[in-house]
């Protein structure tokens, strides 16, 4: 068929295939980078079967459409939503938080990546840093990482001292419960992996060069001291896992299943709805008969066209 055979409404229909297919080109490309990565070398042995593609796609984009109405509900009951993710280096919280903002409307649904804190932040209240970046009404807020950072990392490595580990933990319970009489939702994710999965997932990132950069001092280090972060997060769950902000556990070894099941879970937890909206009628272009379009801009200010 020619392009003069087509009619509009089959042009038209072109297009929106095409503006679908460009929409579903990030998430590709997020897939194809985890296959590169899992086949680039596999030292122990430990790739196994997952779950078929076309299924997972299928369930991802489905679990996606229910995020835009958790958010839809979120905004318009002004709602305050924090979760947190947590677990050892490369147990895959990264991937699980794009995919669950992917979508979204990040004045809506925003990430928080604290560093690591500054002298004065040092100096303050340790909760104060992070009280900085709760949501407000109609809000919601992922921690990568969060203030079980002082359970975890700062315990093994020896970034605070005794007193300051066990005043945590006698600080913790009560913080959250302030945080749930406010009004927020709070939701807590512990993504558990394997010992030789860890292995292989930093075998795989020191041998890729585009994943390097992701692989950090303190990851290597953590690296040598499993058993100790072992320790810390048993020790962690015992004092914090509560009834009214209970501990999640994750298994991610496999990645795919990681991601479905917890957003599947995270949308179980919150009493969402979705939100009736009014629709959006475009209005006509106006043609003002004296408007005249300025010069066309010089050659020399476009991007080239390599591709």
């Amino acid at each position: 068929m020619t392009a003069s055979d087509r009619t509009p409404e089959m042009a038209k229909r072109e297009r929106i295939i095409r503006e679908m297919t460009d929409d579903l080109d990030e998430e590709l490309e997020m897939e194809l980078d985890d296959s590169r990565l899992d086949e680039l070398l596999d030292e122990t042995g430990t790739l196994r079967p997952t779950v078929d593609r076309r299924l997972y796609f299928r369930e991802l984009l489905r679990l996606q459409g229910e995020l835009v109405k958790l958010q839809d509900w979120v905004q318009s009951e002004k709602k305050k939503v924090v979760v947190l993710f947590e677990g050892r280096d490369s147990a895959g919280k990264g991937g699980v938080i794009k995919r669950i903002t992917q979508r979204l409307n990040p004045r809506i649904c925003r990430v928080a990546a604290l560093p690591a804190p500054s002298e004065r932040e040092r100096s303050q209240w340790y909760f104060q840093r992070y009280v900085a970046h709760l949501p407000a009404g109609g809000e919601m807020v992922l921690f990568d990482r969060s203030w079980y950072n002082r359970a975890g990392v700062e315990r093994v490595m020896g970034f605070c001292s005794e007193d300051q580990y066990q005043e945590f933990f006698k600080t913790v319970p009560e913080f959250e419960r302030m945080l749930i009489r406010s009004g927020i939702i709070l939701v807590k994710y512990w993504f558990s992996i394997t010992d030789d999965e860890q292995q292989f997932r930093f075998s795989m990132r020191i041998r890729d060069p585009l994943k390097q950069w992701k692989l950090s001092p303190m990851d290597v280090e953590a690296r040598s001291r499993w058993e100790q972060y072992t320790k810390a997060k048993e020790t962690m769950l015992e004092h914090t896992h509560l009834p009214d902000s209970p501990w999640w556990i994750v298994d991610a070894v496999d990645k795919k299943r990681a991601r479905l099941n917890c957003i599947a879970h995270l949308l179980s937890q919150i009493p969402y709805r979705e939100v009736g909206r009014a629709p959006v009628v475009l209005p006509p272009r106006v043609r003002n008969p004296d408007y005249h379009r300025g010069p066309i801009p010089p050659e020399e200010m476009y991007v080239p066209a390599k591709y």
